[in-house]
């Protein structure tokens, strides 16, 4: 088997006229006209037309009359331009003339055909993954994923700092999620985890004088997935010594400057705007705002202090909040309200969603019309200017988190169905002063907000005795409602982390067993420092404008941990549990 390659078929352009060239690839589609077949052949880089004269080479014809789609195949032959160009291929204006065809190997008939793959169940697509990835719209992609990395890579060697790997076999230590656990055979009874994160070495490695280090990490994390969520993922992660919160900042928003400059050719707009969390929180609902659209959060507790309804009544006297979302001159029909109704009941879990609409003569359209008093419109335009007679307004109580959490999501919802984002938009924003603590409904107390290794904001933040006040010197980057990168300054003293872990309630034998190392090195030198991790994945999915970052992993993993491709996870034998001293229970 024979076979070269002297330019890849979407490359192919004037400077091969009337030259022979050498190609190989996969057979897009063939039409056989009789005297001549005309053969699409795909790279990687595109696709480039073949000429087949059937009556010039019978030996060849006979061969092209018995290919089919994605035959691979070697040709040889000269560029020529085309007479009757095709504007929609990068190659449309050159064809080549075969002059010698090798058929490398033939393909079997498709479990389906790739040009109808965004019709296909994805557990198909992931079972024939490397079909899937046929398609010029994965390999765009994942050439977009080559690209974004290699430019992190870059500008962090011209910065100046260190790509150091870390270990994948690591220590289980709490940090938000389960782990991976893998047993060591060589000390049974003992496990290593995957790391969720390089957090604790990427902190050694600042105890060991490398001040600028980066890592393209491999991170695993068992909790359950959703579209912006895979059990292994990549991030970009980098640490930094003797710094402060703009510092870290400033190098990311460069670095992003880089990638925008070499993906879009043009510049990014920096720096970049900074909202704290509450600020955001009070008007989008979450910590991770799509800022692409209006229909901010607007706070409407004063005003329904006079709707005399039991149901708001409870909830404002409980310090409660009524928040609601105006949307601009839109008249929805009644089946319209009651679709909107039911999703915030079934799927946001809300207590209830209250509409109000405006007749002509100011007076109430809405489901508690009955309870509103007189000059109602007049009262909301002191608080909402800009109120019209054709707007909506949607309308959630409850306490304030549940409430506005409610309303963020509802939010987007609307913003989707109304047509509202501008998708060609890429809004860029970060997020700082989180609460250093939440409460923890399920164990009854407080959790660390980010990890338990983020400085306090406060340096009197232990006698505080409003826990929920405390804030964290973290900052979290967003961009288009999804978060992409996260970080924090971190503890660098031994006190300050006694008493963080003390405050969550981790006992000093657990935190010495888990965490001992890095108490040991606070104790020694311990640096200023503070880093961010990037989620690749993320970002990548924004960039190229897919739902999910499925779609921006080479192969990845179904929404169940599954993957249909390879059977994983999959049964071990009994010997081999065995050996790392593991019984499987049924």
């Amino acid at each position: 088997m024979q076979f070269q390659r002297s330019v890849y078929c979407g490359k192919v352009n004037e400077n091969f006229l009337n030259k022979e060239i050498y190609l190989s690839g996969w057979v897009n589609k063939r039409r056989d006209l009789g005297s001549i077949i005309f053969i699409d052949l795909r790279d990687r880089t595109g696709l480039i037309q073949l000429v087949i004269n059937t009556q010039d080479n019978a030996e060849i014809a006979e061969l092209a009359k018995n290919i089919r789609a994605e035959f691979v195949i070697s040709v040889s032959g000269k560029v020529l331009k085309r007479s009757a160009i095709n504007p929609d291929m990068p190659t449309g204006k050159f064809e080549v003339v075969v002059t010698k065809l090798t058929i490398l190997n033939t393909c079997k008939p498709l479990p389906y055909q790739l040009e109808d793959t965004d019709n296909v169940d994805e557990d198909l697509r992931l079972k024939y993954r490397y079909l899937d990835l046929r398609r010029p719209k994965m390999q765009e992609i994942i050439a977009l994923r080559d690209k974004v990395i290699f430019t992190m890579r870059e500008y962090f060697h011209e910065q100046g700092f260190y790509e150091i790997e870390t270990p994948i076999l690591s220590k289980s230590t709490p940090e938000g999620a389960r782990d991976f656990l893998v047993p060591c055979r060589l000390q049974q009874g003992k496990f290593y985890a995957l790391p969720q994160s390089p957090q604790m070495y990427k902190q050694l490695l600042m105890a060991a004088g490398f001040d600028k280090y980066f890592q393209i990490a491999r991170c695993f994390r068992d909790e359950n997935l959703r579209a912006n969520r895979q059990p292994e993922f990549t991030q970009m992660d980098m640490e930094m010594s003797f710094i402060n919160e703009s510092d870290i900042q400033e190098v990311c928003e460069n670095l992003l400057g880089k990638i925008w400059q070499k993906i879009f050719n043009k510049a990014l707009k920096l720096p970049l705007p900074r909202y704290t969390f509450q600020e955001v929180f009070d008007k989008f609902g979450t910590d991770a705002p799509d800022t692409r659209f209006g229909l901010e959060i607007r706070d409407f507790t004063k005003i329904f202090e006079s709707v005399e309804l039991s149901f708001l009544q409870s909830i404002i006297s409980k310090a409660g909040k009524v928040g609601g979302i105006v949307i601009k001159n839109k008249n929805f029909s009644r089946s319209e309200l009651d679709k909107w109704t039911e999703f915030a009941n079934k799927t946001l879990g809300c207590k209830g969603l209250i509409y109000i609409k405006f007749k002509e003569d100011k007076s109430i359209q809405s489901s508690i019309a009955k309870y509103i008093p007189e000059n109602f419109y007049d009262k909301l335009k002191t608080i909402i200017p800009d109120l019209d007679l054709q707007d909506t307004l949607f309308i959630i109580a409850d306490d304030y988190e549940n409430a506005w959490t409610a309303l963020g999501k509802l939010r987007v919802e609307l913003a989707q169905n109304l047509n509202l984002i501008n998708k060609e938009e890429y809004n860029f924003l970060w997020v700082t002063d989180f609460p250093l603590f939440e409460w923890d409904k399920q164990s009854n107390k407080w959790a660390a907000k980010h990890h338990p290794f983020t400085s306090p904001a406060q340096k009197d933040w232990d006698s505080m005795s409003d826990k929920s006040k405390i804030l964290a010197r973290a900052y979290d980057l967003v961009c288009n409602g999804q978060e992409v990168g996260g970080g924090s300054i971190r503890i660098s003293d031994l006190e300050t982390q006694r008493k963080m872990f003390d405050f969550l309630g981790i006992p000093k034998k657990v935190y010495q067993e888990q965490f001992g190392f890095l108490l040991e090195a606070l104790q020694m030198g311990f640096p200023p420092i503070g880093g961010l991790a990037f989620g690749i994945d993320r970002l990548i999915m924004i960039l190229a404008k897919v739902n999910s970052i499925r779609d921006v992993i080479a192969f990845p993993k179904t929404q169940s941990g599954s993957c249909p491709m390879l059977d994983t996870p999959s049964i071990v034998s009994d010997d081999q549990l065995k050996e790392v001293g593991i019984k499987n229970i049924k």
